[in-house]
């Protein structure tokens, strides 16, 4: 994925797209949108924007989830020219293109919350050393300073890593991101900040009690709204209608934060023993607009638009990214899946923040 941004910041270009709104229809309180990850990762430069391109119609705003480049950092690159050089020129292509921005840093391993970041593991450091602590830190730092998202999420998952990974981990994650976080209120910055729960660990899904995530709000008590992070069939459901209808409105019961749909989906073929179809993920996405409506949200981000061609590049053995390889509403071949005619219709309602 970082190469693909690297690849995207050589090609700035603009245009405007249109806001999405539509006569008649109720107004949804809800930006919507994806991130930059292509059908396949062995693509050109050209085919990156193409793609991009592509999803920009059927969007308002977009999400970037990006772990820090742990490589570049400890190989000597300052964590400021890091972002000048990979993730500002693409928020400046997406805000050429009119569009709202997202960001979430994700600071340990995305397919495997029991373990750290694949790169720093390969490079043998750890989030839990004081120096890497301070990389994170300036790294999230220059995103909030050169970025300036709407919302900025400093930690992906959180209730997901403390369940997960070692404690040494979970802590380094708290006491970083309060840093962090108290630099960029003290610099007057304006993103407002966000850490990210896993919707179905909080529930106790698949089979205990109700979780819920005061520990979360606990811990990171600098949040100003919630990512939620929600794959309703590897939670159990099976099928979108069993979903209910405070499934996301119930995570921030007794607070008054407003909640963000920052990565989830359902898939249109079946995966592992969940069985699915192309008119289940559509209902999904219908099933998705109430669910959202009834928690008054903010967003609502798929990290794919495509569906993944993993040819080129299978995963190791034992990865659980197959699971996530159908969640597009458009195939890997750039064509239009049936849930995306729902999403658009979602889309045309008016956005009123």
């Amino acid at each position: 994925m970082r190469r693909a941004m690297i690849l995207l910041s050589a090609a700035i270009l603009g245009a405007a797209c249109g806001d999405g709104s539509g006569p008649g229809l109720p107004a949804r309180t809800y930006l919507m949108g994806f991130s930059a990850i292509p059908p396949r990762f062995d693509t050109s430069t050209a085919k990156l924007i193409a793609a991009i391109n592509n999803w920009v119609p059927h969007a308002d705003a977009a999400i970037m989830h990006v772990s820090p480049p742990w490589a570049a950092m400890l190989g000597g690159a300052t964590p400021d020219s890091a972002v000048r050089t990979v993730e500002l020129p693409l928020a400046q292509y997406y805000r050429s293109k009119g569009l709202d921005i997202v960001f979430t840093v994700d600071a340990t391993d995305g397919l495997n919350r029991a373990a750290e970041a694949l790169e720093l593991v390969a490079l043998g450091r750890s989030i839990t050393d004081t120096m890497i602590q301070r990389l994170y830190r300036e790294w999230a730092y220059a995103v909030a300073l050169r970025i300036q998202p709407r919302y900025l999420g400093l930690a992906a998952e959180t209730n997901l890593i403390r369940l997960l990974a070692p404690d040494s981990v979970y802590q380094a994650v708290v006491t970083m991101t309060n840093a962090v976080a108290a630099q960029i209120k003290a610099g007057s910055l304006p993103s407002k900040l966000y850490v990210s729960v896993q919707v179905e660990t909080a529930w106790g899904r698949p089979s205990g009690p109700y979780q819920g995530i005061a520990q979360d709000l606990a811990d990171f008590p600098f949040v100003e709204s919630l990512g939620l992070s929600s794959y309703p069939y590897l939670g159990g459901f099976a099928d979108p209608e069993s979903i209910p209808l405070d499934y996301y409105s119930r995570i921030p019961l007794g607070t008054t934060l407003p909640v963000l749909v920052v990565e989830g989906g359902w898939p249109s073929i079946s995966v592992g023993s969940v069985m699915s179809s192309a008119a289940e993920e559509t209902r999904y996405i219908g099933r998705q607009e109430r669910l959202l409506d009834s928690a008054k949200a903010q967003g609502l981000f798929q990290l794919t638009f495509y569906d993944l061609d993993l040819s080129a590049n299978p995963p190791p053995p034992g990865s659980i990214l197959p699971l996530f390889t159908h969640l597009g509403l458009a195939d890997s071949a750039l064509n239009a899946k049936p849930a995306l005619a729902v999403w658009d219709g979602i889309l045309r309602r008016a956005y009123l923040p």
